[in-house]
């Protein structure tokens, strides 16, 4: 667990580590980057690179917290992944229910292994549930999540690899858009993001842009830092409105 760059977020939390691609979002996986990295430094957690694997002994971290925190659960791997066992999910989410004080946004691309372990469970009360959508190829996403009983649902746009078009954004609360980065980064054109600003306007969703990635607004490729976050002139950092008690 460590204090999170992530710009919509506090911290990570890490209950398991690895993954495999399961759409054309995945491609150029920056965990998978990361994890390989790690295991090549020796890092603990990281033996098996990004092979999925449980870490039972980071169940418990976000316990000894006790300042009030955003966690994104997750961030190196799939919490619904096939291979994790719904066992270990109930364990994960026993720690988040006896942790009221926190809030953890957890995000998946297996959207139907997903409502498989809500169709008989609850989802606490201070966790946020997305899915990611990269184009307009993966919007099937956003039907099932907005079916589940959550108290915020987003979608992390992120990166955006095409149009993604006409959204419903029924019942969802967030919207986090973002470009690819890394020297194989796909370029995200600016009338895709700024069309999804609208529809978020106009659907009074909170919109969060995130970065342009590798490929700035103007289509010449440098550091995501150079890069930035602005959009249609400035920075957009709305969240949506959540109730602790």
């Amino acid at each position: 667990m460590k204090t999170s760059k992530i710009e919509w977020t506090d911290a990570t939390w890490n209950p398991s580590t690895g993954c495999n691609k399961v759409t054309a979002g995945c491609k150029n996986c920056y965990a998978e980057t990361m994890a390989k990295r790690l295991q090549a430094m020796g890092a603990s957690g990281y033996e098996n690179g990004f092979d999925f694997t449980l870490m039972p002994e980071r169940i418990d971290l976000p316990r000894k917290i006790k300042k009030p925190t955003k966690f994104f659960v997750n961030s190196m791997s799939d919490l619904f992944h096939e291979d994790m066992p719904f066992e270990f999910l109930d364990r994960v989410f026993n720690v988040i229910e006896e942790t009221p004080h926190h809030q953890y946004q957890i995000l998946t691309k297996r959207e139907n292994i997903l409502a498989d372990y809500f169709a008989n469970r609850k989802v606490p009360k201070n966790v946020w549930l997305g899915v990611t959508v990269e184009n307009s190829k993966t919007k099937n996403r956003i039907d099932i999540l907005r079916k589940i009983d959550a108290e915020i649902r987003f979608l992390s746009i992120e990166p955006l690899i095409g149009e993604v078009g006409v959204i419903d954004l029924t019942d969802i609360h967030w919207v986090i858009v973002g470009g690819e980065s890394g020297h194989k980064a796909r370029p995200m054109k600016s009338e895709w993001a700024i069309d999804i600003q609208r529809q978020c306007n106009e659907q009074n969703v909170s919109f969060f842009f995130k970065q342009w990635g590798t490929w700035g607004e103007d289509g010449v490729k440098r550091s995501k830092k150079s890069n930035g976050r602005i959009l249609l002139g400035k920075e957009w950092n709305e969240e949506p409105l959540y109730d602790l008690t």
